[in-house]
């Protein structure tokens, strides 16, 4: 049986899978795709598309990702949705709250983008308009497959089943 990752492998020449942290440091500073997957063997749980970003590229989306400042769009609000339905993550900072220690909105979406446990890889492009051809290729090859990608998933029902 062919995995989701294997359906796309053949569309790009991708990178090898790195945790969150590297790719932060190791993504190209051009425009291209990356795909994440929770854990260094887990499923893929995300397609992102990234263009210029101010000569930033990939690399410079993951930056607004690990610096928590992407709370309200893309992949890192779909981790924080998801470490805000999880009891235990939602627990954790209850405490700190309660402790005295309260952290700002981009203090708890860094840390839901540590919960997650992300692995990337990336395929670099030459322009912006590659990488949404490139992106919505992947999208298409994926089919019905479930994403966290907003636009892929039935918000409640994931978030549900993520909590359990």
């Amino acid at each position: 049986m062919i995995n989701e990752i294997q359906r796309v492998a053949d569309l790009a020449n991708w990178s090898g899978w790195v945790p969150f942290t590297q790719a932060v440091v190791q993504a190209p500073q051009t425009p291209g795709v990356y795909l994440a997957r929770r854990g260094n063997d887990g499923a893929l749980v995300y397609v992102g598309k990234s263009g210029e970003r101010r000569g930033m590229g990939i690399r410079g989306r993951l930056i607004i990702y690990s610096q928590g400042q992407a709370a309200v769009s893309g992949l890192g609000e779909a981790a924080l949705d998801r470490a805000l339905a999880d009891r235990t993550w939602l627990l954790t900072r209850l405490a700190e709250v309660d402790t005295g220690r309260p952290r700002r909105a981009t203090s708890w979406a860094r840390e839901a983008i540590r919960w997650t446990d992300l692995y990337l890889c990336w395929h670099g492009t030459e322009s912006e308009a590659a990488a949404t051809r490139l992106e919505r290729e992947v999208l298409s090859r994926l089919g019905d497959y479930p994403l966290w990608n907003r636009r892929r998933i039935v918000h409640d029902e994931q978030l549900r089943a993520t909590a359990d």
